[in-house]
């Protein structure tokens, strides 16, 4: 039990890791809506402010800030999945929802801890 109470002293690692996870995979998605050809109006906008969020929280910078944007933007995706679209939890055939409910997760994981004191802007210029 020891060894993992030890653990506890490298959390800021492990916020890493999830920042990156978290900004890659809305920086993705975010590029693609705002390269795509056939992309509505509204989600290019919505791109941008992915491809946003999505530095902010690679750079550790308003953190929370930006993932409570992101978090948002996951609501307001699971939403269309369940509401609109009609899709299952998990399915081989369509697309689920499970992805975005992950993704929120993490989104809400930082927003409610910050991004950590580990290669952290929000720790140089914020102190947090």
């Amino acid at each position: 039990m020891q060894f993992f109470t030890m653990l506890h002293s490298y959390s800021d690692f492990g916020l890493v890791a999830l920042r990156v996870a978290i900004g890659a995979i809305f920086l993705a998605h975010g590029i693609m809506k705002l390269k795509g050809d056939k992309t509505p109006p509204g989600f290019k906008v919505l791109g941008g402010f992915e491809v946003l969020g999505a530095v902010a929280v690679l750079a550790g910078f308003m953190t929370q800030l930006a993932t409570l944007g992101l978090s948002i933007i996951m609501i307001g995706a699971i939403y269309m999945k369940v509401a609109k679209w009609k899709s299952p939890f998990a399915s081989i055939e369509k697309n689920g929802w499970e992805f975005d409910l992950m993704i929120l997760a993490g989104t809400l994981m930082l927003y409610f801890v910050g991004a950590g004191s580990f290669l952290s802007l929000d720790r140089i210029f914020f102190g947090l």
